[in-house]
């Protein structure tokens, strides 16, 4: 127990890495906006150990479409939110990442391969042509990732704390429409 505590308490440290978004842009196709994007995710032992005590971690990528106004604030067009859940399942020895809208599942052998498969998203629809009605648009992406869910066994133990997240900085472009 105590050594699931440590691991667990370590996991602030753990979320030290590279956490940045490395390329994005978008997809017309058929009066869809689709997102591609690729982010990089700490990967490091005191993940990898958390994870097998029972904690999961969340992932979660925002994406935001602003209307660039010349003499006052840019007007948010859409603000979307794309979480995934990372968990470890100890009796078939896997990491299983779970859509939280969706409910879809998909298991990995190792942390690494989760990771890329979280850090890669491909034709996400974030907004129809007929939203956008002319004018200068910028779209933005960050990636965060924070703890999730805690094993019961924990969860008495470190309900003081919920400092465990970190988001990278926005990575921004202009729409090309």
């Amino acid at each position: 127990m105590l050594a699931a505590l440590a691991s667990t308490l370590s996991l602030a440290n753990a979320l030290d890495g590279v956490l940045q978004v490395g390329s994005a842009y978008v997809n017309f196709d058929h009066g869809v906006i689709q997102l591609y994007a690729r982010v990089q995710y700490p990967l490091n032992p005191a993940i990898r150990e958390a994870l097998q005590d029972g904690v999961t971690l969340t992932f979660d990528l925002e994406a935001r479409v602003d209307r660039v106004r010349h003499l006052w604030f840019n007007s948010n067009v859409i603000d979307l939110t794309l979480r995934r859940e990372l968990a470890y399942h100890v009796i078939t020895d896997r990491f299983v990442v779970r859509d939280v809208r969706s409910g879809e599942q998909k298991s990995f052998e190792t942390l690494q391969e989760a990771l890329a498969y979280l850090g890669k998203v491909d034709s996400w629809p974030i907004l129809v042509e007929p939203q956008l009605d002319g004018g200068r648009y910028i779209i933005s992406v960050r990636a965060g990732v924070r703890r999730g869910k805690l094993p019961s066994s924990l969860r008495a133990l470190l309900f003081w704390t919920d400092d465990w997240q970190r988001v990278s900085k926005w990575y921004s472009w202009s729409l090309p429409v």
